[in-house]
């Protein structure tokens, strides 16, 4: 693909795509670790992205899209919603490039997600999850200023940046066994680090990880068509998982890949972030510890050659203590 096709906002996001945003993204990072961890007899890889500066793999995304942006762009800054990952993301590499970024948070948003992000130079707006729409409100706030939005899944650069780190965790597995993951079990909000990663590692088997009740990607591939999540969804710790409804770009990857999604519930989550601070010394919020959950519950089958992800490390100290001590 040219270069030209690669800066394409109608384009799809593709393998060449991940390459170069991957390059992007080795020139400022090291990449995350992939580290062993028993399971029921059976060694998984687990991709440490709770340990990148921003505590989630969210930065890889971040970095792509605004770094492409061009100098009239840049000066007019940008504007993003999330609860707190992807906030983080577009906030560091704003900053790292001197541009200004508005974030769109819900109102019940971890607190130190909100000061992280603050702390990185970044304009808050708060919204209400369950009656407001972010979507709309970073399109007005947008509109003011001239502002690019950038979706936290919605965007092709968005997607190819996150599969960086599918195509990290593709190399890192064959330097470490000799093989190919047959197997990768990722955390899913929107789905953008599972469609990136079904991009990145084309023979792996795809298996998406969602807390119960906020399992519309696991539903929507079980019709072959996009459902929201059900209406008085049950509350979660899982911030940064609760999409109400997945897009066409992520949903139409997994599909066509033939992804399975798995629900699991608050206690496998607790249980699995435990096992990560015991085993791996890392720790891991309610929503980067799905995957994982997913594994040592039992629902998705492990193997020598499964990966999952730890997709984020931001939780407040308070909640991560209780959960340790339960």
């Amino acid at each position: 693909m040219t270069e030209q096709s690669l800066l394409n906002p109608k384009r799809e996001p593709s393998l060449a795509g991940i390459e170069r945003a991957a390059a992007k993204v080795a020139e400022i990072l090291p990449r995350t670790p992939l580290l062993p961890l028993e399971v029921d007899g059976v060694t998984i890889w687990c991709k440490a992205e709770c340990l990148q500066p921003i505590g989630a793999f969210k930065i890889r995304g971040g970095w792509h899209r605004l770094s492409d942006l061009d100098d009239e762009q840049r000066k007019r800054g940008v504007v993003a919603f999330s609860s707190g990952n992807h906030a983080q993301g577009v906030a560091w590499a704003a900053k790292r490039l001197g541009m200004h970024a508005t974030i769109v948070m819900p109102e019940d948003a971890p607190q130190s997600k909100m000061e992280n992000t603050r702390a990185l130079g970044a304009k808050l707006v708060t919204y209400d999850r369950m009656n407001g729409s972010r979507e709309e409100l970073a399109q007005e706030l947008a509109a003011e200023t001239g502002a690019t939005v950038v979706p936290s899944f919605d965007d092709p650069w968005v997607v190819e940046g996150q599969g960086s780190c599918g195509l990290e965790l593709r190399e890192q597995i064959i330097a470490q066994t000799g093989l190919e993951a047959d197997h990768i079990v990722a955390c899913c909000g929107g789905g953008g680090l599972a469609s990136g990663i079904a991009l990145s590692n084309p023979d792996a088997r795809i298996t998406v990880a969602e807390p119960e009740g906020w399992d519309d990607m696991r539903r929507s591939l079980e019709l072959g068509r996009i459902v929201p999540v059900e209406d008085n969804p049950p509350p979660t710790k899982c911030d940064a998982l609760q999409t109400l409804k997945v897009a066409p770009i992520t949903f139409e990857i997994l599909k066509e890949r033939g992804a399975k999604g798995i629900a699991v519930t608050s206690g496998e989550v607790e249980q699995a972030m435990r096992l990560a601070f015991e085993k791996l010394h890392l720790c891991v919020e309610p929503g980067g510890a799905v995957a994982l959950a997913a594994v040592i519950s039992g629902k998705a089958k492990a193997s020598s050659q499964t990966a999952v992800t730890l997709s984020g490390g931001n939780v407040d100290r308070q909640l991560f203590a209780e959960i340790l001590a339960r």
